[in-house]
């Protein structure tokens, strides 16, 4: 399946909380993602919820190489407010970040089949939401210069 990669320009003045929550009502994020971007072919692979996380590997190839992959974790916080901890990789498991410096995103806003988690510094925002029982929609924002950057990622559910 091809996806549209868009970019938008939105206002800097949209803020959330920090929702307090259990992993179980994220569920819906759960399960086998494919879909595939000018940049390469994406997997996104969710884990159920188990004890106090839920795990997430990501992989993007182009041409039959790799070009990054991610791994996730949404961890239940001592105060209830599930937080995302991400990491890039290069080819070759070469980590991005710092080794103790994850990016974090609280869980900032809930609704039913969507989830914003949203960095402290209010700059980044990760958003799921399972459009229908077959696919799900993951968009990155990011604000750069005053500028809000949106990106979106469509994903189907495979079989595998």
């Amino acid at each position: 399946m091809k996806t549209a990669f868009l970019l938008f320009i939105i206002p800097a003045s949209i803020t959330y909380g920090q929702v307090q929550t259990t992993l179980d009502q994220l569920s819906f994020i759960s399960g086998n993602w494919r879909g595939s971007m000018a940049w390469g072919e994406m997997e996104e692979y969710w884990s159920d919820a188990m004890g106090d996380n839920m795990v997430c590997v990501y992989r993007c190839v182009k041409d039959g190489k790799t070009v990054f992959y991610e791994f996730i974790v949404i961890e239940q916080s001592e105060s209830g407010v599930p937080t995302m901890k991400l990491r890039h990789f290069s080819r070759g498991n070469i980590g991005w970040e710092e080794k103790d410096k994850p990016f974090e995103y609280p869980l900032a806003k809930l609704e039913q089949n969507k989830a914003v988690f949203e960095a402290v510094d209010k700059k980044t925002r990760l958003i799921y939401e399972r459009v229908d029982a077959n696919q799900l929609r993951a968009v990155l924002e990011r604000e750069k210069n005053g500028e809000w950057e949106v990106e979106e990622f469509l994903y189907q559910l495979s079989k595998q």
